[in-house]
C-alpha cells in the first residue's frame, strides 16, 4: 500500500476560509424550502429568445472568430458595443481599448488582486462588502480596512480619514445598490470620493453589476460617468461591470475600464489565468446588444424585482414588525436587513439562519459580509428568485424561526 502523500499548500491559503453563503447551499437540499439565499438573477427572467437569436447571429456572421482562440483583451465587436453600453449610461469617453473583457467581473476584482496587491498592502473595503471581494484580496495578502457606510453609502467623512490614515493601495465600492447592503451612494458623495482619488492620488475601484437594476427613478450616474467633472479622477479610477445580472451569468461576461497600465498588466495576468475569455460568449453577447434588446429586457427585469422587492418590504413589516430594521431596497437583489431583538426575540443572525433552515427558509447571515468587526445582527435576504407568493410564505416561516 503506497503511503498517504501530504500535500504543502501555499501559505496563502491560511488567510482565507470557504465562502459561508457556498456552505449554506449545502444544507437546501432540503425538499420545499424555500431560498433567500442566492445573490443571483431569477433564470425565468433571462431572454432565452434574444440569446438564441444572438447565438445563431455569432455563427452566420463569423463563426470562425465566434469559435476561435481570440485576444486576451477580448473580442472587438464586443468591446465596441460595450464602449456604446457604458456611453448610453453617461460614460461617454469610453473607447474600445480603454477596456478589457473579464471572465465575468468577478475575474476583473482577482486581476485587480494579481496587479495591485503585495502581501501586507493596506486595501480600504466597505462594512459590509461584497464577500468574494474579502476572500480574493486576502487571498493575495491584503490587509483590509473597513469604512462605514448608511442608508447613502460609504460615509466619506470616514472615509477620508481611513485613507489619511492608513495610505491604502486602493478603495473598492460597491457604489450602486451595494452587495450586501443595498445602499446607493449620493450624488454628492460620488463627487467627494472622486476628489479624495485626487487628493491623496490613490487608486478608486468602482464594482457596478446591479447599477441597471433600479425600480423606480435612476441612481446617480457611475463614478466613471461623473469623473469627467472632477479634472485627473480617470486617471485613478477603475470600474468593473458584468452582464450576469441584467443578461446571464452563464456567459460569464464581464469587463474592466482602467488607466492604460493599469489595463497593461491586468491583461498581461489575465494571459496566464485563461489565455481569454469565451469567445463565442463575448460573439454572443456582442449580438445581443447589437441587436438592441437590452432595454426591453432591463425594463422586465425592473418591474419584477420591484414587485418582489415590495412584497418582501411589505412582509417583514407586517411579519415581524419591530422585531427586524430595514431600508426599503431601491434597486438591486437584496434586503439587508438588522434584528433588533424587541420583545425578546432572536438577535444574532447566524443563529437565525439555523432556526430558519429547520422552518423552510433560507438566507445569509451578515456577519461574513464584514472585513472586520462585524454587526451579528444583521442579515441578507435576495427577493430575486421568489414569486411574490413563495416571498410571502417565506417571510412567514421566517417570523416562525425569530
Amino acid at each position: 500500500m503506497p503511503l498517504p502523500t501530504t500535500l504543502h499548500f501555499s501559505e496563502r491559503l491560511n488567510n482565507v476560509e470557504t465562502s459561508a453563503i457556498r456552505e449554506l447551499f449545502k444544507l437546501l437540499g432540503k425538499p420545499g424550502i424555500i431560498s433567500f439565499a442566492g445573490g443571483f438573477p431569477d433564470s425565468a427572467m433571462f431572454d432565452v429568445e434574444g440569446i438564441r437569436e444572438a447565438v445563431n447571429a455569432a455563427l452566420l456572421d463569423d463563426p470562425g472568430a465566434a469559435l476561435q482562440y481570440g485576444a486576451t483583451e477580448g473580442y472587438n465587436p464586443l468591446r465596441e458595443q460595450l464602449a456604446a453600453f457604458m456611453a448610453s449610461k453617461g460614460a461617454k469617453d469610453v473607447a474600445p481599448e480603454d477596456l478589457i473583457v473579464t471572465t465575468g467581473s468577478q475575474q476583473a476584482l482577482d486581476l485587480l488582486g494579481k496587479t495591485m496587491i503585495s502581501p501586507g498592502d493596506k486595501v480600504i473595503v466597505e462594512g459590509p462588502t461584497f464577500l468574494a471581494t474579502i476572500q480574493c484580496f486576502r487571498l493575495y495578502g491584503a490587509e483590509l480596512i473597513s469604512a462605514p457606510i448608511d442608508a447613502y453609502g460609504v460615509q466619506t467623512d470616514k472615509l477620508e480619514q481611513l485613507i489619511a490614515e492608513h495610505k491604502p493601495k486602493f478603495v473598492y465600492l460597491i457604489p450602486t445598490f451595494g452587495n450586501p447592503s443595498g445602499a446607493t451612494l449620493s450624488a454628492e458623495r460620488r463627487k467627494k470620493v472622486l476628489e479624495m482619488a485626487v487628493k491623496y492620488q490613490t487608486l478608486i475601484v468602482e464594482d457596478d453589476p446591479y447599477g441597471d437594476l433600479y425600480f423606480g427613478e435612476a441612481p446617480p450616474p457611475s463614478l466613471l460617468a461623473m469623473s469627467a467633472s472632477v479634472p485627473g479622477s480617470r486617471d485613478l479610477l477603475a470600474h468593473c461591470g458584468s452582464l450576469s445580472k441584467v443578461l446571464s451569468p452563464g456567459l460569464r461576461v464581464g469587463w474592466m475600464i482602467a488607466p492604460p497600465e493599469l489595463l497593461a498588466n491586468a491583461t498581461m495576468c489575465k494571459q496566464f489565468s485563461d489565455a481569454h475569455t469565451s469567445t463565442f460568449a463575448q460573439a454572443t453577447a456582442a449580438q445581443y446588444l447589437k441587436a438592441g434588446r437590452m432595454p426591453a429586457t432591463l425594463s422586465n427585469v425592473r418591474k419584477v424585482y420591484a414587485e418582489r422587492a415590495q412584497a418582501m418590504g411589505n412582509a417583514l413589516r407586517k411579519e415581524l414588525g419591530d422585531a427586524i430594521e430595514f431600508v426599503q431596497p431601491q434597486g438591486g437583489l437584496f434586503v439587508w436587513a438588522r434584528l433588533t431583538g424587541a420583545g425578546g426575540k432572536v438577535k444574532d443572525g447566524g443563529e437565525l439562519a439555523k432556526r430558519a433552515i429547520e422552518k423552510g427558509v433560507a438566507f445569509v447571515p451578515g456577519a461574513p459580509f464584514y472585513a472586520s468587526n462585524p454587526d451579528l445582527s444583521t442579515l441578507r435576504l435576495s427577493f430575486a428568485t421568489a414569486d411574490v407568493g413563495k416571498i410571502e410564505e417565506g417571510v412567514r416561516r421566517l417570523a416562525q424561526a425569530v
